[in-house]
């Protein structure tokens, strides 16, 4: 067969793939038989060195079980394929297209492979899918983009892929590299599959089980498992993970990252899933965790900015806009104080004379050390931040008595320290009493206590 010929009426970058037929309805070998100019140019710049007509396929492309999958199901099985596919380790995005070619060998394959690298996704490319994937990866936006419950909706589309997938069980697990742990998001389970969730038996260690997964796909889109063959590849590049696969029962499973521009944000998966349609399950679940994992990134973007909003930058506590806030929302009733609580104000007594004597520096510390004293006697309350050196907290489902105590362990605290002298105004309410009228009184209290502290130490500046 002359491939150069039927190559040069190509311009975009095209090359035939060969791929080896075993006896057992399976491959061996992949190789790149010839290429076009386009495509010669291109392996030549990405490689480092010119092409070589009949070169494994691996010598310029890294290794890609999907990639190869979609090559025997061309060269072989004779479906013509198209994907648009991520190669995040390469921030590029890659549009490609498989078509059959008729073989003049029993014992090889072929498919010519045209395909386009950019380094910018095309919303046309990605928009061009099947009917029934866009109404499934359209179905997940829309429900990710309207409702108020996120988790909830998480839940929901996990349970639609599971469902998509015809498989025992879909995941979608959450890592965090700062604090090197994870959580799950989402768990769908088949009825009568016998199977757990994992959030009920998640390690400790299953962290760096899941970054492990990093390195097993080695800039691939996805790890897709759906046969035998599959499985002792699998096995051949690591063996524990394929044992633990085994151990589980798990015969075929597809893993796709989340990945957000540069920012690794976990994994969704699902295990014993209908193989048969292997190629419509990647191509819904290429672009559906896209969406996913572009709705994770907005969300975690939106608590990191509430958590800026709501904390003091000195001290680590909540700070007066949160505190507002919560007052607003118990005055309206949207939060119910329906046990009896207590409201604490506090004043940071001389304060003013740290500054003046040592720096704002000093007075920092201060209270940066008064936070941190609140914060061991009141670790079940809410503390704020009410401005300068004040602080109030509010006690939720807390008596006379359990305040007693607590005023009684701060005070102790406070008498070690030279610095750090608190005047305290305590009021204790019953279930539904005015929040607004235990403020007042604290606060009066407060400044009564104060006055006290002044009054017995004359040579210290009151403010």
């Amino acid at each position: 067969m002359d491939f150069d010929l039927l190559l040069k009426n190509y311009q975009s970058k095209t090359c035939i793939i060969s791929v080896q037929k075993n006896g057992d309805d399976s491959y061996s070998d992949i190789r790149i038989a010839a290429g076009n100019k386009a495509h010669c140019d291109e392996m030549a710049a990405v490689s480092g060195k010119p092409f070589v007509p009949g070169s494994p396929y691996d010598l310029y492309f890294p290794k890609n079980l999907n990639f190869e999958d979609y090559c025997y199901r061309c060269a072989v099985k004779g479906q013509p394929l198209h994907a648009y596919v991520s190669l995040y380790a390469m921030g590029l995005w890659l549009n490609m297209f498989l078509v059959p070619l008729q073989s003049d060998r029993d014992d090889l394959g072929y498919c010519i492979y045209t395909y386009e690298v950019t380094p910018d996704p095309n919303t046309e490319a990605m928009s061009d899918l099947s009917s029934e994937t866009s109404k499934n990866v359209l179905k997940t936006c829309v429900k990710l983009r309207t409702s108020d419950d996120f988790s909830a909706a998480m839940q929901d589309v996990v349970e639609d892929i599971r469902r998509i997938c015809d498989s025992d069980k879909c995941c979608l697990l959450l890592t965090d590299d700062d604090t090197q742990s994870c959580h799950v998001l989402g768990d769908a389970i088949r009825e009568g599959s016998g199977l757990r969730p994992l959030s009920e038996h998640l390690p400790e260690h299953f962290y760096h089980v899941a970054k492990h997964w990093e390195d097993m796909l080695n800039g691939s889109t996805c790890i897709i498992i759906k046969d035998e063959q599959d499985m002792q590849r699998i096995e051949e590049r690591d063996p524990k993970w394929h044992a633990t696969l085994v151990r589980a029962g798990i015969r075929s499973i597809v893993l796709f990252p989340l990945k957000y521009k540069e920012q690794w944000l976990g994994y969704m998966w699902a295990i014993n899933f209908n193989t048969e349609n292997t190629v419509k399950i990647k191509e819904t679940l290429e672009l559906t965790t896209f969406f996913i994992a572009s709705e994770v990134a907005n969300q975690q973007l939106l608590h990191k900015l509430r958590v800026l909003s709501s904390i003091d930058n000195l001290t680590g506590i909540k700070n007066r806009n949160i505190m507002n806030n919560m007052i607003d929302e118990i005055v309206k009733g949207r939060v119910k104080m329906d046990k009896p609580y207590a409201v604490v104000f506090l004043d940071l007594n001389g304060l003013k004379e740290i500054n003046d004597t040592l720096g704002h520096s000093a007075g920092d510390n201060l209270l940066r050390s008064a936070a941190s004293i609140l914060q061991q006697v009141f670790c079940d309350d809410a503390i704020y931040r009410a401005g300068g050196d004040e602080f109030m907290i509010i006690a939720e489902d807390t008596t006379q008595p359990d305040m007693d105590e607590k005023i009684r362990q701060l005070r102790e605290l406070t008498a070690g320290n030279s610095e750090v002298k608190f005047a305290v105004g305590v009021c204790c309410c019953r279930k539904g009493e005015d929040i607004r009228s235990a403020m007042h009184t604290a606060d009066e209290r407060m400044y009564e206590d104060k006055k006290a502290f002044y009054d017995a130490n004359p040579e210290k500046k009151y403010r």
